[in-house]
């Protein structure tokens, strides 16, 4: 995954406190490049005058960032976050710095005020992929933004087959995923990801993580070779992420379908998604930008109005790090004539984040839940788990069906609400929570 460049200036007046203003920016430069997994390009001198902000936004933009961040050391003129959005193209964070105690009465950086003003500058000039930040640090939910932003426009996507019959709410149009999302995907046919290949799984090691009881020799093989297969074609073609058709052609050309392989590839964070979803992969892979887990793309299959909950349940997908460490961890050839081999498990309890790019009459929106996965008995095949959520799942329902929201939603542990507001922000899409 690409890391990404993030720009960073720092702008001033003289007849406030400029001289505090960079020290605290020499402060924030340290820090700053103490975080992992970003570039940094500062331009170090302040910037206090309109000349001086268009040579910074012209040798930042050499840089080719994918975030700047304009600290307001002090108030400043308006000019100069204007001059950088029109020359960098890239989302902007508006920083103000805490206030100093007072020196004789007089306020000494007056930042809040100007981002304020630059805030309104830019929305009154039609810019909407600004967020704004007050505090000693940077603001970490835009940082998860612009890793999930990043992620996406860096990113080789494939599509192997098509979406699943029938699945036309899948459905995307090239040209409007790369408008929206930045993203190309190259088509691919199945019989190319079947292709063997060589890698480090076997049947072995499938026995020594699942319970491979309801398995023959030749469907463990199978497995482990087909997960060896689809690794070193994504290695192969530079794929960061795949959408793949899993069904109904891998059960009868390969003899396997690949959810059980899917489940061995995800936990090495290799990001493949079923049924052909590319929105639902295009998410499962800005989650990874933002967290070392995978995220598991799931169904919301049932609603229970008396516990109040919704069960998160998909066909042996998940990767099997999310295991509870409780429920049997097996392998199942519960449908396509017994060549199903799908993982199954329930996943651990704790706070999950739902969320899902999704497009729908000309407009792309995120849809995003806070929730808390509950513990779940085994009671099915697949890997799923039973979760409640902040908003009832009655009305949970309601939501999803009345929006048209796809009927695949990727679970990633933990909340991450705030860094995905930021997200739908810089990208333009639309929240629906």
């Amino acid at each position: 995954m690409r890391e990404p460049v993030i720009a960073a200036a720092c702008l001033a007046r003289t007849t406030f406190d400029y001289e505090y203003a960079a020290g605290l920016y020499a402060g924030v430069r340290e820090r700053l490049g103490e975080i992992p997994g970003v570039r940094w390009a500062f331009w170090e001198p302040l910037v206090i005058a309109p000349e001086e902000a268009q040579a910074a936004a012209e040798a930042l933009a050499r840089e080719c960032p994918d975030g700047l961040v304009l600290i307001s050391g002090t108030f400043h003129l308006g000019h100069l976050a204007l001059c950088f959005h029109k020359v960098v193209a890239a989302p902007i964070l508006l920083w103000a710095m805490p206030e100093p105690p007072a020196n004789g009465g007089k306020i000494r950086l007056n930042s809040v005020c100007g981002i304020n003003l630059d805030a309104s500058n830019l929305y009154k000039a039609g810019a909407d992929d600004y967020c704004c930040h007050a505090g000693a640090e940077i603001d970490a939910a835009w940082l998860g933004a612009v890793r999930m932003r990043a992620a996406l426009r860096g990113a080789h996507v494939g599509l192997a087959g098509y979406r699943a019959d029938g699945f036309f709410n899948l459905s995307v149009s090239d040209t409007e995923l790369y408008r929206r999302c930045g993203v190309l995907a190259d088509h691919y046919e199945l019989g190319e990801v079947m292709r063997p290949g060589a890698g480090a799984f076997d049947a072995a090691g499938l026995r020594g993580i699942f319970d491979c009881a309801a398995l023959n020799e030749t469907q463990c093989e199978n497995t482990a070779g087909l997960a060896n297969a689809l690794e070193c074609f994504m290695r192969e073609k530079k794929l960061d992420a795949l959408a793949l058709r899993c069904w109904p052609e891998f059960a009868d050309l390969y003899g396997a379908a690949p959810c059980a392989a899917m489940s061995l590839l995800a936990d090495k964070g290799v990001i493949i998604g079923c049924e052909g979803d590319i929105e639902g992969t295009l998410t499962l892979l800005a989650l990874r930008a933002i967290s070392k887990e995978p995220a598991f793309l799931a169904d919301i299959s049932q609603i229970d109005a008396q516990a109040n909950s919704a069960l998160l349940w998909h066909c042996g997908v998940a990767a099997h790090g999310l295991w509870d460490g409780k429920s049997a961890r097996t392998l199942d050839t519960y449908f396509a004539g017994g060549r199903g081999v799908t993982a199954g498990f329930v996943l651990r309890p704790g706070p999950i984040t739902v969320a899902r790019i999704d497009t729908a009459r000309g407009e792309t929106r995120l849809f995003l839940q806070y929730g808390q996965a509950l513990p779940t008995e085994k009671e099915l095949t697949g890997t799923y788990v039973r979760a409640r959520f902040e908003r009832g799942a009655e009305e949970l329902l309601q939501l999803v069906t009345r929006t048209g929201i796809a009927h695949h939603v990727a679970l990633l542990y933990g909340d991450h609400r705030q860094a995905l507001r930021s997200f739908a922000r810089v990208m333009g899409f639309t929240v629906i929570e």
